[in-house]
This record gives C-alpha cells, structure tokens and sequence, in this order.
C-alpha cells in the first residue's frame, strides 16, 4: 500500500503542477480586460450574496495568489505527503478554480483531477475517525471504482455510436487534431484499418472491468490506457489529459491486488 500511496501522491502533484503553471501562464487572459474575464462570467453567478463573494475571490491579483499557493502546495504534497490540511485546501481550490471556469476548463482532465482529489480527501478524512490503512483503502476503491466505470461508460457510448463501429469517427477527429487534416496517404484514411483501430479501443474500454481481476491485468489495461492518452496528447495537445488520468492507476492496480487475493482468494 505505501508504494501506491506515494506513487498517487507523486503522480498527483505533478499533474496539479503543471495544471496550475498553465493557469498561471493565462494571467493576461484572465485579467479584467482578457477574453475570460471575470467581470464576463460573474453574470453566471444568479446569487447576489455568493456573486459579491466571487468577486473578491476572483479578483486578477487573489486568483494569482491562490494559485502560487496551490502550487506551493503541490511541492509540498510531493515532498511531505498527503495531510487533511492540505488536501483540505487544494480540495475547495479546485472547486473555486471549476466554479471560475464555469464548471471545467478541460473536460476529462477537470473530472479525473476532481476524482482523484476526492480519493485523497476521503482518504485524509477516515483516517481521522478510523485509522489510515482504512482511510486510503477507501480512497483507493473511490479513485479505482470512478476510472474503471469512466472507461466502460465510454467505450459503451462508442460502441452504441455507428460512427465509432465503422471506423470513421477516429478518422473524424484525426482531421481536426494538431497535425491534422490526415494526409491522402495516411493509414488510417483506410476504412477497414480505422475501423479494426475504433473496436480495439472499444472492447478495451468496455472490458476495463476485468482489471480487477488481477493485478497483472489491471497493470496491462492501465499502460494501454497510458498509451492511449498519450496518442491524445500527441495528437491533440492535451498534455493535462495524460497525467491526470495517469494518477488513477496506482488505485486500480492496488484494488486489482486486493479484489484478487480477498474477494476471489487468488
């Protein structure tokens, strides 16, 4: 269990490092006279009371401080580890920062974030009244159980999609990635090669489930997922996809081991 701890641990930091370097970066943008200026989206906020709050929060020069903060506090949860305080403060952080974003900034990254943030604020918070082997097991199936059913939700979507069944909605979304439009020569202008590509990746996600099985398993589906979002990232530039969804692997890996030797006793 230590070894996954510090690996969530780790992972996490890194990825909230490099999210929060990103925010930092789009200070001009969030300015009041940027393209995503608060004084836009307070008009949101249909509470007058929780508005004048917002206000004071989102002001330019705060939300820069909460985010030096927050990344002060990625440093720390690398170095010292996770603690109620601190998963405490990054936890209603990352609330404020979807509630200026109005609800997510990046989709699947804000959600994967959220996830593993919860994982470790139920973690920190059964510690308390348990002890905290219970704590992060608990932690642990919360992260493993939201992954796992995120991959199956979405291979089930595709492989109800006609699109993604014969093969051309990854030659859809190929066109509109960095490096897009595909070539005339490209591979996957080939219907049968898009088409075996579009189901591989539908029974993986659908079978996600399986990787509770075994560890060995839950570590084969976990470095397709890693494979895959990288191909996301390569060809899409959604680097914070990656690493957020890389986050949950030591959960599901650690679950496959104890789902394995306890409930099926292998």
């Amino acid at each position: 269990m230590l070894m996954a701890i510090r690996a969530t641990e780790l992972l996490f930091a890194w990825s909230l490092f490099i999210q929060t370097l990103e925010y930092l970066r789009m200070g001009k943008a969030t300015a009041n006279e940027g393209l995503w200026s608060w004084s836009l989206q307070r008009a949101d906020i249909p509470n007058a009371s929780a508005r004048a709050w917002f206000d004071v929060l989102f002001k330019p020069r705060v939300h820069q401080l909460h985010l030096l903060l927050r990344l002060l506090a990625a440093v720390w949860l690398a170095a010292q580890g996770a603690s109620l305080p601190l998963i405490g403060f990054l936890f209603v952080g990352n609330l404020l920062i979807l509630i200026r974003w109005r609800g997510a900034f990046n989709g699947g990254s804000d959600f994967m974030t959220l996830v593993v943030l919860t994982g470790l604020l139920i973690s920190q918070v059964v510690s308390v009244f348990a002890n905290p082997q219970r704590g992060w097991q608990a932690g642990f199936w919360y992260i493993a159980i939201q992954a796992i059913t995120s991959y199956f939700m979405s291979g089930s979507v595709k492989l109800l999609r006609r699109e993604w069944r014969n093969g051309s909605a990854m030659t859809v979304f190929l066109n509109g990635a960095i490096y897009g439009p595909l070539s005339a020569t490209h591979p996957l202008r080939n219907t049968w090669l898009a088409m075996l590509g579009s189901w591989g990746f539908i029974v993986w996600e659908i079978l996600f489930p399986l990787s509770l099985l075994d560890p060995r398993l839950a570590a084969v589906f976990c470095t397709v997922a890693a494979l895959f979002h990288f191909l996301v990232f390569w060809f899409f530039g959604l680097n914070r996809f990656f690493w957020a969804w890389l986050c949950a692997f030591p959960a599901i890996i650690w679950c496959s081991a104890q789902f394995s030797t306890q409930v099926l006793g292998l």
